[in-house]
């Protein structure tokens, strides 16, 4: 049996290799002339390219050229990460043309398919309330069923001598004559 030691020293192994993934937000040490850079390629970049304006104002051009040369390997690895980027984001949207140009397909089949299974039905019969179903599958939704009007009763007429029942006042005591 492994003694727990051993197991955290595996974990962490581990974890110091990269990862891949996301170069373009991935943390680095860079171990540079003047000591470690830390911070995404970005932000290594922005350094290297202040110690090199640094050193070329200092006369040092040794060093001037040593921090050239780190921001340019830095500066090539987001490009090379930004290429992969965009790479994958044409490859997305090539899949995404795709299954829209798929799904157009289906749908004009579909439409085509209930035009024709429209055609083939016949015609309801003339003074027939109920509208034609289409077997096509489809469920008539509230929007698309016809709106019927509603149609009140109409309001008895008063006989002779009665007065209207909106006139009526139904607690009012009788008015002698």
């Amino acid at each position: 049996m492994k003694s727990s030691r051993s197991r955290s020293r595996n974990k962490n192994r581990n974890n110091n290799r990269p990862s891949g993934g996301n170069i373009v937000n991935r943390v680095f040490d860079s171990s540079g002339p003047e000591g470690k850079v830390r911070g995404t390629p970005q932000q290594i970049v922005e350094k290297y390219t202040q110690l090199h304006r640094d050193a070329i104002l200092s006369n040092d051009r040794v060093n001037a050229e040593n921090f050239a040369q780190h921001a340019e390997h830095y500066t090539r690895m987001l490009a090379e990460a930004q290429k992969e980027i965009d790479a994958k984001r044409e490859e997305q949207e090539k899949q995404n043309r795709d299954r829209q140009v798929e799904r157009d397909r289906e749908r004009n089949e579909r439409l085509k398919a209930q035009e024709e299974a429209a055609a083939a039905a016949p015609a309801p019969a003339e003074g027939s309330e109920q509208p034609a179903v289409e077997d096509a599958g489809l469920v008539e939704t509230p929007e698309e069923a016809p709106k019927r009007r509603r149609t009140r009763k109409p309001k008895p007429k008063p006989e002779q001598g009665e007065l209207p029942v909106s006139d009526a006042q139904p607690d009012a005591p009788e008015a002698a004559e």
